[in-house]
């Protein structure tokens, strides 16, 4: 498989604090690849860094097959690289439909922003239900596939998810990473931030674990229970 995303000996530094120290990562073109770690560990800085809301102190980050290090975040979904955040962050005051024609105004989908949103509509239906109602009346689990609608309304070759589960209900957790499986389907490749590591491994295809601003691990699925460095990091042990 092509390579799509690569870090390579990653710092990042806010102010003067150092929270990721020398990380490379490799994602593939259709992968589900699941990045673990504690609260802290640099998750999250990881994929703003992956997606220019924040620069590298050092190292080089590419995209399919392109150095973008230094490009400015709003280059990226030109790209075909869209960042969902933790949170959902949706504009609440606007109705479901004026949230997805935000994740549209890309220049390389404008033209196609119709049949994107009918794309969007067929993966998640309610929202079609919806179109008309203010965002912020959403329940958490509906907003949740508003910011997934909206990241998928760019047409992105990558999407990094961080923590989308978070703050849901068990069945509503269950039917997202379902809904992840089909979006790899439809041909885009996944980077997932997640705590729900279980649920995360019955879909990824590698995962890394960071801890303290360090990848330590990598592997496949299979071999997560038996990671020395898993169990320290989860475990204690």
């Amino acid at each position: 498989m092509a390579e799509l995303l690569s870090l390579d000996h990653v710092d990042v530094c806010y102010g003067d604090i150092q929270v990721v120290w020398d990380c490379s990562l490799q994602v593939s073109q259709g992968e589900i690849v699941a990045l673990f770690g504690g609260n802290g560990a640099g998750k999250t800085t990881l994929l703003r860094a992956s997606s220019g809301l924040i620069r590298p102190n050092a190292g080089r980050i590419r995209f399919d097959g392109q150095e973008v290090t230094m490009l400015e975040a709003h280059e990226f979904p030109e790209r075909g690289l869209t960042h969902v955040p933790e949170g959902r962050h949706v504009f609440a005051q606007m109705t479901v439909q004026e949230n997805l024609d935000m994740g549209g105004y890309a220049h390389r989908v404008r033209s196609r922003r119709r049949q994107r949103m009918e794309a969007v509509f067929e993966l998640f239906p309610v929202l079609r239900e919806r179109r008309s109602t203010p965002a912020g009346v959403l329940s958490g689990g509906q907003q949740q596939m508003l910011a997934l609608g909206r990241g998928l309304m760019a047409d992105p070759k990558l999407l990094l998810l961080d923590e989308p589960s978070l703050g849901l209900a068990p069945a509503i957790v269950a039917t997202l990473f379902e809904t992840i499986v089909r979006i790899r389907a439809l041909g885009v490749t996944v980077l997932i931030v997640e705590q729900n590591v279980w649920e995360s491994m019955a879909i990824a295809d590698r995962y890394y674990l960071i801890a303290s601003g360090r990848i330590v691990s990598t592997d496949v699925p299979g071999k997560l229970r038996e990671d020395p460095e898993f169990k320290r990091a989860y475990l204690g042990v």
